[in-house]
């Protein structure tokens, strides 16, 4: 179906006359298949810059929590409880 609405075969209409959907529904499924071939480059690269970002923020909470460890440690010496 997806494709047949790529290659123009037919109208978006007679589409999903055929295949016993509405058009509604067509259009999410024509993006999603869109953003998944990359065909829309602009959002591949939204994507990509997303999944640094997170791999960027993951790394920085583990140094964050490594330097918590390493003063409570390191303090544990100048103020014994």
């Amino acid at each position: 179906m997806i494709a047949v609405a790529r290659n123009g075969e037919a109208p978006l209409a007679q589409i999903v006359r055929d295949f016993g959907i509405s058009e509604s529904c067509l259009h999410p499924w024509l993006k999603h298949a869109d953003i998944g071939d990359v065909a829309q480059p602009g959002a591949s690269r939204q994507d990509s810059a997303l999944r640094v970002a997170k791999k960027r923020i993951r790394q920085l909470e583990q140094e964050a929590e490594v330097m918590r460890r390493a003063v409570a440690y390191l303090s544990r010496d100048v103020n014994p409880k």
